[in-house]
């Protein structure tokens, strides 16, 4: 499932863009380093590439021929092995507020406000006093003063109406919401994954 790429100048190190990993099925699986997918270039553990960009990393001279070792590693790379592929792509996500904010749009579900993150809480729909659980489909973006005024109530009780309901992120829109500096190819690939319920399609 190789595809051309277009073989861009090597950035400084500290510029690399993350590289999209897949199982063998092409299943999204993680973000890696640079240094980390020369480790499975080097291992000849890719079973194939994909993607529109690949970036070439100068190694070391040769003392004999004097020729510098090099490995170009595309921006989507398929790692071979059992580690990858026991990965469940329907695996809930770790919860955290950045990922939360962005899921949401920076949206506050009460009051519909826009703001910026340092301006947003995360809000249990219903509290752990009622037996409420801090899951994502349990937590929803909210400004600091709808927060305050629902308090320890569920939004019935605070007549506070919801604008949006929350859900789980599968791994695509996660590998999305955690990345800033996704590249167009990676973006295109994980977005075929996307749910078509899903809020990020106002963006990929």
């Amino acid at each position: 499932m190789t595809h051309p790429t277009r073989t861009t100048p090597a950035p400084k190190p500290g510029h690399f863009p993350l590289i999209l990993t897949l199982d063998t099925n092409g299943i999204p699986h993680r973000w890696i380093t640079w240094q980390h997918a020369c480790f499975y270039y080097a291992k000849d553990q890719i079973a194939w590439t994909t993607g529109e960009q690949a970036f070439t990393v100068q190694g070391g001279y040769n003392r004999v021929s004097g020729e510098r070792s090099h490995i170009t590693a595309s921006s989507i790379i398929a790692i071979r092995g059992k580690a990858m592929a026991m990965r469940a792509f329907s695996q809930v996500p770790p919860l955290n507020n950045r990922e939360l904010f962005h899921r949401d749009r920076y949206l506050c579900a009460y009051c519909g406000h826009i703001l910026h993150a340092t301006k947003l809480t995360r809000d249990h729909v219903i509290p752990f006093s009622k037996g409420g659980r801090d899951t994502w489909m349990n937590v929803v973006t909210a400004c600091r003063a709808c927060n305050e005024r629902k308090s320890d109530r569920t939004p019935e009780l605070a007549h506070m109406e919801l604008l949006y309901l929350p859900y789980v992120p599968n791994r695509a829109e996660y590998l999305i919401l955690t990345n800033r500096r996704i590249l167009a190819d990676q973006m295109e690939f994980l977005a075929q994954h996307v749910p078509a319920q899903s809020r990020l399609h106002q963006t990929v």
